[in-house]
């Protein structure tokens, strides 16, 4: 396994870590089960967040007697200095420790995130406060589209940033090299696209080569799945011209009918989060995660179901996706 430093948090991190979100799919016992075969294979890095059900919970049985094996990440959605203090309280008894390696604000995109997370009553103030007391040792962000990362970039109190990045999904490398230079740390999520990637060794190669990466996470919830992951990270050499040309076909593969989730579609006429309702059909088809897509999808104010197919959204959209039909599959695969 290949270690990097975490920006200036000045963690050693292994280049592929943990990503959470399938944990919620198997048993505590497999869990367990997974992160002592990680162990093994040299990952010392776990991601998770308070918005993926039991994935804490579980991830905080299975640490038992093996805490100081992993640094700890976990992320809440809230802005304010109450909400967040309180989910950091919650995040610390579900993973059993008394610390967490590195708190993030989750998912921040909206000028309004931005002045209530970073004002003095925010959730930012809430996070510096735990590191003073000792409870969380350094503070991230996780972001979706480029000009949430250029904003994260601008507030030195954040030591890391997560943003996606695949093959078909490159629109943050070049904030990547100023987060390097800045020595703030890269977490890279999605690095299979949602699932839409089925080479897991193409799609880490492709990632890691890339020194600006601190770290990637992709979701893991099998032996056979950490295996072939921390493989790829000690795959030595540059991409080879039959890698290269696998890319270019899963780029052209994926080109016209992925959504990057940059947010440009956005404002939708009738207030429809069109990412959200792609990210959720991902879920519900590919992850086999349906009960807790079904139940994000739920709680969402407008449904795909409610388009008016106006196309405002296809006609701001850089990748030119046929939006309109897509949102009819998520409708039609949620049934409603």
């Amino acid at each position: 396994m290949k270690y990097r430093t975490l920006g200036k948090t000045g963690l050693n991190v292994s280049v592929v870590g943990l990503g959470g979100i399938p944990v919620q799919r198997i048993t505590p016992e497999k869990t367990r089960e997974l992160l002592e075969r990680l162990v093994q294979l040299g990952v010392n890095f776990i991601d998770t967040a308070r918005g993926y059900t039991v994935s804490e919970e579980y991830l905080g049985a299975a640490l038992e007697g093996m805490r100081d094996k992993f640094y700890l990440a976990t992320k809440s959605m809230s802005r304010d200095y109450e909400h967040m203090a309180a989910d950091v309280e919650t995040s610390l008894s579900n993973l059993r420790t008394d610390h967490i390696d590195l708190y993030q604000l989750h998912n921040i995109k909206t000028q309004a995130d931005f002045e209530l997370a970073f004002s003095d009553k925010g959730a930012v103030a809430a996070l510096q406060d735990a590191v003073k007391a000792g409870k969380v040792r350094h503070i991230g962000a996780t972001a979706h589209s480029v000009d949430a990362l250029a904003e994260l970039l601008r507030h030195p109190e954040i030591e890391t940033v997560m943003f996606p990045y695949n093959i078909v999904e490159n629109q943050g490398e070049a904030l990547f090299a100023q987060a390097k230079l800045q020595n703030v740390g890269v977490i890279v999520m999605k690095p299979m696209a949602g699932g839409s990637i089925e080479d897991g060794t193409l799609a880490m190669r492709y990632i890691l080569r890339n020194e600006n990466c601190t770290v990637a996470i992709p979701g893991m919830a099998e032996l056979a799945e950490a295996e072939e992951n921390a493989a790829a990270a000690g795959i030595e050499g540059p991409l080879t011209e039959d890698e290269l040309a696998r890319i270019e076909t899963i780029r052209e593969q994926l080109s016209g009918n992925f959504c990057r989730r940059c947010g440009y579609c956005a404002p939708c006429t009738v207030g429809i989060d069109i990412p959200s309702c792609f990210l959720m059909e991902g879920y519900l088809k590919r992850y086999d995660l349906a009960d807790w897509a079904r139940t994000r999808y739920a709680a969402m104010s407008a449904k795909a179901s409610a388009c008016i197919g106006c196309g405002k959204c296809e006609m701001r959209c850089p990748y030119e996706l046929p939006i309109r039909e897509k949102l009819r599959e998520v409708a039609a695969a949620f049934g409603e």
